[in-house]
């Protein structure tokens, strides 16, 4: 599973819809990204920059961090990030913009696949940005998302709201997505394990990759963990 925070080359955007059979996503999105020199704007995603920007640095997780644009942001603003990704080729390109923004120096690319990846330690801020799956259910893998959250830290998690996809890619299996309300059900965001801080949906403009205007809803949650499991 890899993550897509931008349609290709133009916005804040992205359609994971890898089709391929268990075991071979890090092959189809390494001939994914292979296809063309750039897959996404290079700009962080909107909500990442909204809730985030307030916090106290410190250890960040970026669950699919496709080409990095994320992880940078973090970084700039003084996170030691770790930025997870299946692809290959995406941590490559991710590794070069850092060290062209002079932030390769408190990033940590990783390369694993979210369907056997556990988290060994803990993080005060993990963000999730529409990972979007055709391979295994968004429950699972943000279940790993939330459980890599220390006490203290911030979960952040933002994926395509059903009544506001994008008009564009393999959007046509209801499953895989979610409103705000259903990930904290699923999730057990409630307390006294966490303070929700954030459980929205919200519309945003965007430019499909015909250079059309789309308008998009995000489902945004924001928690705090209270304590551990």
């Amino acid at each position: 599973m890899t993550k897509h925070s931008h349609t290709p080359s133009q916005s804040h955007e992205h359609d994971d819809a890898e089709h391929a059979a268990p075991g071979t996503a890090a092959r189809m999105w390494d001939e994914k990204y292979s296809s063309r020199p750039k897959m996404w704007s290079g700009d962080p995603n909107p909500q990442l920059v909204a809730e985030v920007a307030d916090l106290s640095p410190g250890e960040a997780l970026d669950l699919g961090c496709g080409e990095g644009a994320d992880a940078i942001w973090l970084a700039a603003r003084g996170w030691a990030v770790t930025g997870l990704d299946v692809s290959a080729v995406a941590l490559e390109r991710a590794a070069a913009h850092a060290r062209e923004r002079g932030q390769d120096a408190t990033i940590e690319w990783v390369q694993q696949d979210l369907a056997t990846w556990v988290p060994d330690r803990l993080f005060d801020l993990v963000t999730a940005q529409f990972l979007h799956s055709t391979q295994m259910p968004w429950q699972q893998a943000l279940q790993l998302a939330a459980a890599a959250v220390r006490t203290g830290g911030t979960l952040l998690i933002v994926g395509h709201h059903p009544d506001g996809l994008p008009p564009w890619g393999a959007h046509h299996t209801p499953e895989k997505f979610f409103t705000a309300e259903d990930l904290a059900r699923e999730l057990r965001i409630e307390e006294p394990l966490w303070r929700v801080e954030v459980l929205d949906s919200r519309q945003r403009g965007a430019i499909g990759p015909d250079g059309e205007a789309v308008s998009l809803t995000d489902a945004v949650l924001r928690a705090t963990r209270l304590a551990a499991q």
